[in-house]
């Protein structure tokens, strides 16, 4: 299984132009092509980042479409893809609304990409937000945190067995037993789903109240002395250098030195995983600016 191991700090990014919500969007993401959405995981494949993430909606409500955007790529088709492309990157959901499809259907997905990627799958979980988008789907949102506590046991046994109540599925993941499954959100709930399984990934920026929280129900799980990934959101976002022109909002920016210290600085000492973005002006240079950070920022991340 996946593990950062102890003492090491990694990085990874939540991909642009996969998800468009006018929120975060930059406006060159609307015209950029499959092909610019490739060539900056490329850039993260070589540049040493410990994964890179796709979201995950399966359809907008009307009245959210303005903030939110529609244009969602399905998350385990796009990782599908960006694994034949990359060689050795991880590839995360952030999150998978687990409860959106039957458990079998989700681990038989997260199956066949750890397998075709050659074990570099990263279950990233989530409990969902948008109440409109369950009734959709016809999933209660009010039950939605029971749902993912059951469908989260039924997913972690089906990717860990061939057989589930005498139906098999093969071809079995890479990992073993299993792909590392992270769970996202900072509610209590979440902190305790994340605490009994591999990973956490805070709603944004970590606190050490939430760190604080995760390790007492950690001790409760028992796996108090078992590796863990702990991430962090990183705000604002990054420019390596000095930007080109006026930024769309404040960023960290300068030497890789002062880069690398601000974004220590952002977080508890607990945190092992950042998350980075990069606020650009184009594809190549979101592409540019993935692999500065990798190669120059990432070595001199260490506490």
């Amino acid at each position: 299984m996946i593990e950062i191991p102890s003492g090491t700090i990694t990085f990874g990014t939540q991909l642009p132009v996969q998800s468009q919500s006018s929120l975060y969007a930059a406006p060159w993401e609307k015209d950029a092509s499959p092909a610019d959405l490739l060539e900056i995981a490329k850039a993260a494949d070589r540049s040493g980042y410990f994964y890179v993430a796709v979201c995950d909606h399966i359809v907008i409500p009307r009245d959210k479409a303005d903030a939110m955007g529609l244009w969602w790529q399905d998350c385990l088709t796009t990782l599908g893809w960006l694994a034949a492309a990359t060689k050795n990157v991880n590839l995360l959901s952030h999150v998978y609304v687990l409860s959106y499809r039957h458990p079998l259907v989700a681990a038989k997905g997260f199956e066949t990409l750890d397998h075709l990627s050659g074990g570099r799958a990263i279950a990233g979980i989530g409990a969902g937000h948008v109440e409109t988008e369950f009734d959709a789907l016809g999933v209660s949102f009010a039950e939605r945190g029971a749902l993912l506590d059951r469908d989260l046991l039924a997913f972690a046994h089906a990717l860990e067995n061939t057989y589930v109540d005498d139906m098999g599925s093969l071809p079995r993941p890479a990992q073993s037993p299993r792909p590392p499954i992270w769970i996202g959100g900072s509610s209590n709930p979440a902190i305790r789903r994340a605490a009994r399984n591999d990973g956490w990934l805070p709603q944004g920026p970590a606190t050490q109240d939430g760190i604080d929280r995760l390790m007492v129900e950690r001790e409760k799980a028992g796996k108090a002395d078992q590796p863990m990934a702990i991430g962090h959101v990183v705000i604002p976002y990054i420019y390596v250098g000095m930007p080109k022109s006026e930024r769309r909002q404040p960023c960290i920016s300068g030497s890789p030195e002062q880069i690398a210290e601000a974004v220590l600085a952002t977080a508890p000492a607990a945190v092992n995983q950042f998350q980075v973005k990069f606020d650009t002006d184009s594809a190549a240079e979101y592409a540019e600016q993935v692999e500065a950070f990798g190669t120059q920022v990432g070595p001199l991340l260490t506490r």
